[in-house]
């Protein structure tokens, strides 16, 4: 149950981001999760959105982008949590390339993971009783 990940490549200058998210909140889309890291010529904006198709139109002609495949998983927001799903991945061999979490006080924690076969990934998460989320979880 993979999520669709958004990510946005933006020229590094003051008002960029601010355009991007604009254009996206005015096709009615919700940004749902949100991830941005610099570089030093474009930043690198991972988005998980209510409506992936919605946003690329929204995007179109703005920006590189592309449409990946990551595991948003599911953790209480207690400590220990993450530490526990890091250590079922690496003792399974799964490298995990980035990652950002969210959490929210209505709802659980969360932390999405870009990894290199998401389908072993899942597998081994769900053997250890750690649930996935998918697209349908995040409209």
């Amino acid at each position: 149950m993979a999520v669709k990940q958004l990510t946005v490549f933006l020229e590094n200058r003051a008002g960029k981001l601010s355009e991007i998210v604009k254009l996206i909140s005015d096709a009615d889309v919700n940004i749902r999760a949100m991830c941005i890291a610099d570089g030093s010529d474009c930043g690198i904006l991972r988005l998980i959105v209510s409506d992936l198709e919605k946003a690329q139109e929204a995007l179109k002609g703005e920006s590189i982008m592309s449409a990946i495949d990551v595991l948003a998983v599911k953790m209480s927001d207690k400590a220990g949590s993450l530490s526990g799903i890091l250590t079922v991945l690496d003792k399974a061999g799964i490298n995990i390339d980035y990652m950002y979490a969210f959490t929210s006080p209505a709802l659980d924690a969360y932390v999405v993971l870009r990894v290199g076969d998401n389908e072993a990934a899942e597998s081994i998460l769900k053997q250890h009783g750690i649930e996935t989320l998918n697209d349908g979880d995040f409209t």
